[in-house]
This record gives structure tokens, sequence and C-alpha cells, in this order.
């Protein structure tokens, strides 16, 4: 308390008292009841002072805060796979019903699978494994704690970066619990088989196949590929102690369009124990023609080679960076035109698009020539002002023309152009809104537009590499960029006609994929229509079993996810409930658990995971001695925290009470010895 208030407080008494005494007791015969009424007086007028000063008081008190115990629980396939799942629900129930323990510790228990989630029950069902993320949201969530973490799982990751790399951020002890048999068996299997998603009708498409073998003697088998009933490929290969992998390399012609499925398959030894391993299913979508898109500019800038990368990663299409002048030579070659910031060298290159009535992407920036384009399009004007502003970009989640998911845009830098609006002169339908500041402007950043039967769309802004940066700082993946460019592209280089329901699927995915279909609904004037009831129709084309699952809105379009479904062949129907209007479309889930891979734990990387971080790993057989280790580790004690608080006197209601209760009893006094 400062001196200042002190002396106020020593005012306010003598002021109460001065008033007290001038009021009971100056020229007043002095009596018993005159000496009570001079109290109450003084203590009524002293509080309500004191009320209006305000000072504060200092509080300060202790608790104790125990250390957070983090169970952190692998509830995959492989867990089950490797017969270890009831070890594991017995070791959950022996920790959390650990008398000691729950006296020494915060018991905080955490499933993980290809999500980190709070535990409510393990069914050991997961499909991947992802430890990596385990420590990721373990730093977020106990950062500047005591918090040491017991990881229960065989440290098989089939999902995410290293976890050896990813624990080294954490600097708490980690207690792995090592689940499955350690004992080396003789093994040969299919480590991965690498090939791309298309080829081309008639080419010939690569295929790389690595195989492993764990064992000490000279073992011979043979590797084949089959289509159907048909052998492709088949190379016998070699084995020792010192020879564990090899690397196939072939090649596939494509002689067929479609989805081709095959099987990579080594014969497996009469000792093996899993077998599971020893072969693996792929498949190829042969298409019979390719898209290429020409991207025109005559300047170099980042964004041109983050273009070409992004609309690429789909192999169906095929991006050549040109001058304008190039560009006129081959025009016929391009099913679309990318223009990067068009200027006066663009002239024959608009007149030219115009003629043969092209579908283009311009894309704007710093450098654009305004005066230029808003002579030679009618599409829009865009006002000029010789000036540039950076724009952030805000998703419209009710854009509708194709979907767009799993991308906010919220964090993502702002791209630079000129300052004023864009007067668009036809319909349009903006996908991102400029923002300033965080404040919307309303206007477009970026919009799609249909005319005459042609597609185009305009950036507003230069860049977009920035944003390709930003999408792997985010997801540690370039695949929401690059899905939301390539989405851009396919409606673009499209001249198929508008549909009222618009499907996103892939034509094939592997057993271990997240199989999720995306659909948007329009009404009569095609507006996005986010009160639709959507359902699918699955069929699997074997057995003939048929289910129908609502999809749910999510965003601007409706999802369903039909993750875990059992491999084979499928078709499905989309369709409205309150319309008839359906699309249809199939799919191929080929066979493969990668859970189902594994024939021990990785010991090595669990007791590295444990020396790293100054603790010790422990077998699932040996977990008492696990829990007498956390019970008298040292660096696990209970600590004693002091909390300072300051409370000012008006929030103390006492006070308050005090005053009333003085002036009542004075008035009462009064009154009953005839003073009032």
């Amino acid at each position: 308390m400062s001196t200042q208030t002190i002396l106020l407080i020593l005012l306010s008494g003598i002021i109460a008292l001065f008033i007290a005494l001038f009021q009971y007791v100056y020229k007043s015969k002095k009596s018993n009841v005159k000496k009570i009424l001079t109290l109450l007086r003084f203590v009524s007028i002293f509080s309500v002072l004191i009320l209006l000063i305000n000072p504060k008081f200092e509080n300060v008190s202790y608790y104790e805060e125990k250390p957070n115990l983090v169970i952190a629980i692998d509830n995959s396939e492989s867990v089950a796979y490797l017969k270890q799942d009831s070890k594991v629900k017995s070791l959950y129930e022996a920790f959390i019903s650990n008398t000691e323990l729950n006296n020494r510790f915060n018991l905080e228990a955490f499933s993980f699978g290809k999500e980190f989630k709070s535990i409510d029950s393990l069914n050991f069902k997961d499909r991947q494994t992802n430890i990596s993320n385990v420590f990721k949201n373990y730093s977020e969530l106990y950062k500047e704690t005591i918090s040491p973490l017991v990881l229960i799982t065989d440290g098989n990751q089939t999902l995410g970066r290293s976890y050896l790399y990813s624990a080294t951020k954490i600097k708490q002890p980690i207690y792995p619990v090592i689940l499955g048999d350690t004992t080396k068996y003789t093994d040969l299997s299919i480590k991965q088989v690498n090939v791309n998603r298309f080829a081309y009708l008639k080419n010939k498409f690569p295929v790389e196949i690595i195989v492993n073998y764990s064992g000490n003697a000279e073992i011979q088998s043979e590797l084949k590929i089959t289509s159907g009933t048909s052998v492709i490929f088949s190379k016998t290969i070699y084995f020792n102690a010192s020879k564990t992998s090899e690397l196939i390399n072939t090649t596939i012609v494509a002689n067929k369009v479609g989805i081709r499925s095959y099987k990579v398959e080594i014969t497996p030894l009469e000792s093996e124990k899993n077998k599971i391993n020893n072969r693996k299913n792929f498949a190829v979508e042969v298409i019979d023609q390719k898209t290429n898109i020409a991207l025109v500019s005559s300047q170099l800038h980042p964004d041109l080679g983050t273009l070409k990368k992004a609309i690429e990663t789909n192999e169906q299409r095929s991006v050549t960076i040109l001058k304008p002048s190039n560009y006129i030579l081959n025009i016929n070659d391009y099913q679309l035109v990318i223009l990067y910031q068009p200027n006066n060298n663009f002239r024959e290159v608009m007149a030219s698009i115009s003629e043969l009535k092209l579908n283009t992407f311009i894309i704007t920036g710093n450098t654009t020539d305004w005066s230029f384009l808003n002579n030679n399009q009618f599409l829009y004007k865009q006002e000029i002002t010789n000036q540039t502003e950076n724009y952030q970009p805000e998703l419209n989640i009710n854009y509708g023309t194709f979907i767009v998911d799993n991308i906010t845009f919220a964090n993502y830098p702002p791209l630079q152009s000129e300052f004023g609006v864009v007067t668009f002169n036809v319909p349009e339908e903006i996908v991102l809104y400029k923002t300033i500041n965080g404040n919307s402007t309303e206007t477009s950043l970026l919009s799609t537009l249909e005319i005459d039967g042609q597609k185009h769309a305009l950036l507003s802004g230069e860049g977009i590499w920035r944003w390709r940066a930003q999408s792997f700082l985010e997801t540690e993946s370039f695949a929401d960029f690059d899905n939301f460019i390539g989405k851009l592209v396919q409606y673009l280089s499209s001249n198929k006609k508008r549909k009222r329901i618009n499907v996103d699927y892939k034509s094939f995915y592997n057993g271990n994929d997240n199989i999720a279909i995306g659909a948007q609904f329009f009404n009569k004037n095609y507006e996005f229509d986010a009160n639709a009831n959507l359902e699918i129709q699955l069929t699997n084309k074997s057995s003939k079993e048929s289910r129908t699952y609502p999809l749910l809105l999510k965003n601007a379009s409706y999802v369903i996810d039909l993750s875990g479904v059992a491999d084979g062949d499928y078709n499905f129907i989309i369709k409205s409930k309150e319309e008839p209007i359906s699309v249809s479309g199939q799919f191929k889930v080929l066979e493969y658990n990668v859970e189902q891979q594994f024939l021990n734990a990785d010991v090595t990387k669990l007791e590295s995971l444990a020396t790293n971080s100054n603790s010790k790993s422990f077998f699932i057989d040996n977990t008492d001695a696990l829990i007498k280790t956390l019970l008298e580790d040292t660096r696990f004690a209970t600590m004693q925290k002091s909390k300072r608080s300051t409370i000012p006197l008006i929030d103390w209601k006492y006070l308050l009470g005090l005053i009333v209760l003085a002036l009542s009893l004075e008035w009462f006094i009064r009154k009953y010895n005839g003073l009032i």
C-alpha cells in the first residue's frame, strides 16, 4: 500500500471523527447514548470514505501442484495383430487404479493411431500409426510443466516424420513401454512399391520394388508381378546375411484405358511367420491423353515455378513456361493458357485467345499493364491508381463452382497488386475476398466466371509462392495448396457443362487411405444449396451388398468418409432425397493393411527414444518396475506454489454490511430515545 493511500486513510479517520464529535458531542450533554451514537456515526462515515479511497491489499495464497503423468497408448491394428491388446488394456487399468500413482501424479491418458486424442475406449482398429503426432501435441499441451510421458507402443510407425526427430524437441523424460515379440524371425517382405498414379495409353510406365530380407541363411525366391491370372514380370532374387535388400526396376505396358490392378508377390519361405507382407497390390489409371497447359510470362518470377510444381503434381497435366512470342507459334498444342502479369507484349496472345475462344487464367501483380489489359478484354476493368497494396485472402465459404477443402487461407501471407477495385462486366463467382489488416473489403482477390462457353479466372496478386510455403509450414506438406490449384486448373481446362451435383473423388484408393467423397449441390439457379438432403448408395460389385449413408455438410460441400470399407470394386450413386437428381461413379479399394506388415516391435528406436530423453524403456511384462521408477524419481516432486493477488477494498462485501449495520443501529437508538 502506498504512502499516499495511508495518508488518505488517516485523513479520512480524522474527518469522520470530527463530524461524529460535532454532531453528537459539541454543545450537547454527555451521555452513554451519545457516546454510542458518536461511535456508530464515526464507523459509517469512515467506512464510506474508505470505500471512496478504495485501497488495495495484496493477498498471498499457497497451494501444491502435482506433476502430470501422461499416458499415450497405441490404438492401431498392429497392437492387436501382435496379440498385445489384452496386455495393453490390463496395463492401462493398472495405471489408473494405482493409488500411489494417483496420489503422486495427475494422470492423463490419450490414445493414438492416425490422430492423437483423449482416451474414451481402446479398440485397436486404427489403420495408421503416427507416433510423431503424439510428440507434437504433447509439446503443445504440456509446455513448461513437469509431465513425464509413458508411451505404450510397438514403435512401428506408418505415417508422419521420424518420431526420434520429433522427440528431440521435448525436454521431458519419455518412458517407452515396448509391445510385441522381440525374437528375430526369418522373413521376406515387399517393403515398398513405387509407381505413378497415372499412365498413358500404349506407353510403358516404370515400377520400382524394394524387397527386404531378415535372416542369416542364403536363400533364393521368385518375385513376380501379375495382372489377373497373367504373370507379366518375374525375377529370381538372392539374399544372405550381408545382402538384406534389393531394388528391382521394371516397366509395364499400358495397353488398355481405365484402372489396371496389379499384384507384386515374392514366394514366401517355409519358415516364415508373417506371409501377409509377401505381397502388395497396386493400381494405375491409364488415360489416353494429357492436358497441356501454357504458362505465358515475359518475366522471371518465383510464382512461375510454384504454379508449375503445383499443377504437375497431377501426372495428367503438363505445364510449359513460354514467352508470349513462343506461345503464338504453338498455340494449338495447349488446352489452357495461364497469363502471368500481361503487358503490351501479350497483344497478339490476347487477340488469338479471343479469336479461338480459349479458357484463360490471368494473374496480375505489380508489373501488370492494366491499361493494356482493360483495353484488350471486356470481362473486367481495374481502376488504375499506379499504387500497390498488400491483400490477404479470405475464403468465400459459399463458393460452389468446385470444392475447396482442407484449406482456410486464414494465416496465408498477403499478395501484392494494384490498389483499386476490379469491376466485373459479367457475372462472376468470388473464390477469395481481399482483406486488409483483417478487414474484409468484400472485393475479389480470386474469381471465376463463365460466358459464351468459355471459362476464365482472375487472381489479383503476385506472390503465391509464399502460399505454397505456408501450406508446408502448417501441414508439413504442399498437398493442400497443390490440390486447390489443381482443382482450379481442372475446372478451367474442362469444357463440360455445369451439373447440379459435382462430385470429388479418386478412381482408386490404397487400403489404408482416407476414402473421402465430396459433393456440391446447386439449386436451379446454380447457387450452392446448404440445405440439401443428400445420400450416397454404395454397392460392392462382387458381393452386390449395398448400403446407404447420409452426406454431411462441411464448409461449402457435403462429405462422407468411407475409410474402413473392405477392398474391392464399388459403384456409388449420390442423389437428392427431395429432387430427382443424381450422379454416379465408381472406385476401387486395393487390398493392403500396413499395420499387418510387422513381425516385431521396433526395440532399437524405442530404446534410443528413452536414452535420448534421459529415462528408461520397459517391456510390457515388466511394468511393475516402471511404476516403481516413476514413484521413486525425485524429478517428479510435488511443488508448492504461491499465488499473489491484489484485492481492492470495494470488492470486500462485509464493509458494505458494516455501513448498513452502523446506520441502522444509529437510527434505531435515536428512534428509541426520542431523538428523531
